[in-house]
């Protein structure tokens, strides 16, 4: 067998001239790659994006065969869930992020939430934005509330598949949403109590809360 790639000899049966072959190897298949769309899955609670699916070379069309064939879901436009995942907590939180394109950050009332930082119950999902997003367009889902800004690395975390904003960067962010002196006072506090923050690190906590009576009322 000849080895891809490599320059050999042949004989010409006909007239006894020696020539040369070049063997190529074979492009590689660009068709679907179910491990690939799987593994994508995995990381992110079992749902894919459409664009997602393309690059496992998984069409529009193929993921319809596949939603009839019990496979795949749609939950909601251009994000489908393979079904072979167990359902898990939180579901709502992956499918926002991946509606935002992967841009968005979990963050205000349920980073909150999510942290176990005062008795606030969000019944919406805060996700912000790129501060460069403020002009698009976007057809956004009912459960979700928008925020427009742009969050350092460093003011990330993670809560399982998706980032929300850390401690220090969700406090001061619901501080200037005005989030109820209460709810702030009582997660501030907590967030001290836990070492999470440091009061040096909360001006616009102090500066909401100095009408109210300050961090400490």
């Amino acid at each position: 067998m000849v080895p891809k790639g490599e320059l050999v000899r042949f004989m010409v049966a006909q007239n006894g001239t020696v020539g040369h072959l070049l063997c190529m190897e074979a492009p590689e298949s660009s068709g679907p790659n179910w491990d690939r769309l799987f593994e994508t899955a995995a990381g992110q609670s079992g749902y894919v994006t459409t664009s997602q699916a393309a690059e496992a070379g998984y069409s529009t069309h193929l993921l319809r065969k596949h939603i009839h064939a019990g496979r795949v879901t749609r939950p909601q436009r251009g994000i489908y869930r393979l079904v072979h995942f167990p359902s898990t907590e939180h579901e709502e939180l992956v499918t926002a992020w991946l509606w935002s394109e992967q841009a968005g950050v979990i963050s205000h009332q349920t980073a909150l939430s999510l942290q176990g930082l005062s008795d606030v119950l969000p019944a919406q999902i805060h996700l912000t934005l790129p501060a460069a997003w403020r002009k698009r367009r976007l057809r956004v889902p009912p459960d979700v509330v928008l925020h427009h800004s742009d969050v350092a690395l460093e003011d990330r975390a993670w809560f399982s598949a998706v980032p929300i904003t850390n401690p220090r960067r969700t406090l001061n962010d619901c501080a200037r949403e005005g989030l109820s002196p209460e709810l702030l006072r009582q997660a501030a506090q907590q967030a001290l109590r836990r070492g999470l923050v440091t009061k040096a690190e909360l001006d616009d906590v102090e500066i909401a809360l100095k009408p109210f009576g300050g961090l400490a009322a």
